[in-house]
């Protein structure tokens, strides 16, 4: 039996937006989406005419608007943002009063508006680079750049609203990876698989680069799984959702090997050393989650849709490439 109703999702046109809105609605719940759709109208064209989904196009900076959609819903569930540290920085001020200054707001809006559970998409990153093994969600948080400060800062944004009556919890996911509607093909597997079948050679930045990665059929599972479990399992815990932890050249190497194909993998200097290890044993103990999927069931998952020409101009239409198209709309 489900616990909740109403579900409300910021940036659910998004990359993992349009692959969790599918599931939720499947599951039942009337889910009330938020966000821009700066990548096309069309991104939940599969659940378009569903009755228990409204779709809101806006922007969760507007304090007016969030108190007008909000209430009624039980549940809100934050993924939307300037996503990663690349497209932060085209903007810096566009990204603060995006990742931070509005999540202050929306947070104060869905309390006041006696929302239930508040489950906030933050970032692996926030780790910043750590000399372990193994990166625990019980290691300090030194964030490398403002994006990943700005992640971190929410956290304690939501820590602090925290009631017996306002349920919140945080997962820090890694890189996702795999097909969606709204796809990405700016983020590590895709993009080496993206131009291993469409140039027929991979370049590798660095590679040494440890990265952990989730498959983001497994990423969207987690985010319904949450809602199915007791307010006591998840009020206020902060969990790691990153499985497989590969060097970038490796990676590469799977994709290669996935494809089946002679693929050349070329590699170059990079100065973007990011590299770290993410330990996901916390929520496998606590919550009994693990993933279903690997990064070659991505790998496969994004050649198929590649072969059904889901995907057409994939190394030159905008809407693949968040930067690409935040500099095309210039948004303020």
């Amino acid at each position: 039996m489900k616990k909740f109703n109403t579900i409300f999702v910021t940036g659910g046109a998004g990359y993992v937006g349009s692959v969790l809105i599918p599931k939720l609605l499947k599951e039942g719940y009337k889910v009330k989406v938020l966000d821009l759709y700066m990548f096309g109208d069309d991104v939940l064209s599969g659940v378009k005419g569903n009755p228990n989904l409204t779709e809101v196009k806006g922007d969760i900076r507007d304090r007016k608007l969030l108190e007008k959609e909000i209430p009624g819903s039980d549940v809100v569930i934050h993924l939307a943002c300037i996503s990663n540290d690349p497209s932060f920085e085209l903007n810096p001020e566009l990204g603060k009063s995006i990742n931070y200054d509005a999540f202050v707001d929306l947070v104060d809006v869905a309390k006041k508006n006696k929302v239930k559970r508040f489950v906030y998409a933050s970032s692996s990153s926030v780790y910043g680079i750590k000399d372990t093994e193994a990166v625990t969600e019980e290691l300090s948080l030194e964030p490398l750049t403002d994006y990943s400060k700005y992640k971190a800062l929410c956290e304690d944004v939501l820590l602090k609203a925290a009631t017996d009556s306002f349920i919140v919890s945080i997962l820090r996911p890694a890189t996702v990876c795999g097909y969606s509607p709204r796809l990405r093909l700016d983020l590590t597997v895709n993009i080496l698989t993206n131009h291993a079948i469409n140039k027929g050679e991979i370049t590798v930045f660095g590679g040494n680069q440890t990265r952990p990665n989730i498959h983001i059929e497994d990423m969207t599972d987690l985010y319904v799984y949450l809602l199915e479990l007791s307010d006591e399992k998840v009020h206020k815990k902060i969990y790691n959702a990153g499985y497989e932890n590969h060097k970038v050249k490796d990676i590469a190497e799977m994709v290669r090997k996935t494809l089946g194909r002679q693929i050349a993998i070329k590699t170059v200097p990079t100065d973007d050393n990011r590299s770290y290890h993410v330990c996901s044993t916390k929520i496998k103990n606590e919550l009994n989650f693990t993933p279903k999927r690997t990064i070659e069931q991505a790998i496969r998952d994004l050649m198929m849709a590649f072969e059904k020409n889901k995907i057409p101009n994939a190394m030159d239409d905008i809407r693949y490439y968040n930067i690409k198209t935040m500099k095309a709309l210039n948004l303020k």
